[in-house]
C-alpha cells in the first residue's frame, strides 16, 4: 500500500535553533536542543490523519567537527521518543562532498519514499530554509516554508505556502485535505 508523508526538517521546525553570529544554527549540545511549543501536538495531529512523518534534516556540524555525531543522535533520540516520528534522516555531509542527500538535493525524501512506499505527489514537506523547500519541489512533494523571522525566508525557492510555525503548517495541511484545519498561512502557488 502506498502512503503519504510529511517529510520535516529538524532545526527550527521542530526544535529552537540557536543564534550564532546573528544566524539560526542548529544547537550543537543536547542540554540546548529545545522542541518548540505545540510541535508534539502537532506531529501527533499528522500522525492521526494518517500521514508518516520522516525528520529530514542536514548535519554538517558533524562533518565540520562542531558537533560530535553522539550529540546529534541524542537529539534525533529525543525527536523520536517525544514526538513517535516514523524516521530521522541525516545528511552529515557538507555541500562540497557532493552528495545526492545533502537538502537541496533530494536524496533524503527518495530514499524515504523508496523504503516506506511514499507517494511523494500526495505528500508535504516542511521546512524553514530555501535548501528545504528545493528539495521538497525536487521530489514532488507540496512545500512549506516556516518563516521564523530571520531573513532567510525562501531564498527564491518558491514554496506552495509560508506559515509561522509547525501548527500552521498542519492547520493547512489538514484544511487541504479536507480534515478540518484552518488554511492560514500566505499561499504563493
Amino acid at each position: 500500500m502506498v502512503g503519504r508523508a510529511v517529510f520535516l526538517d529538524r532545526d527550527g521546525v521542530i526544535n529552537e535553533n540557536m543564534v550564532r553570529d546573528g544566524r539560526p544554527v542548529a544547537p550543537t549540545r543536547l542540554e540546548d536542543f529545545r522542541i518548540l511549543p505545540g510541535v508534539e501536538a502537532a506531529v501527533r495531529r499528522l500522525k492521526a490523519a494518517g500521514f508518516a512523518i520522516v525528520v529530514v534534516t542536514n548535519q554538517p556540524d558533524i562533518a565540520t567537527g562542531r558537533t560530535p555525531r553522539a550529540a546529534v543522535e541524542a537529539m534525533n533520540e529525543v525527536v523520536r521518543q517525544e514526538l513517535a516520528v516514523d524516521d530521522v534522516m541525516v545528511c552529515q555531509h557538507v555541500d562540497a562532498d557532493g552528495c545526492t542527500c545533502r537538502k537541496p538535493k533530494p536524496g533524503m525524501l527518495l530514499t524515504a519514499a523508496a523504503e516506506r512506499a511514499i507517494d511523494l505527489k500526495t505528500s508535504y514537506l516542511i521546512g524553514d530554509r530555501g535548501r528545504d523547500i528545493e528539495a521538497g519541489r525536487a521530489a514532488g512533494c507540496l512545500t512549506i516554508l516556516v518563516h521564523s523571522g530571520y531573513g532567510h525566508a525562501a531564498d527564491g525557492a518558491g514554496p506552495d505556502a509560508i506559515v509561522t510555525s509547525l501548527s500552521e503548517a498542519v492547520e493547512l495541511i489538514l484544511a487541504r485535505e479536507g480534515m478540518g484545519g484552518s488554511a492560514h498561512g500566505r499561499t504563493e502557488r
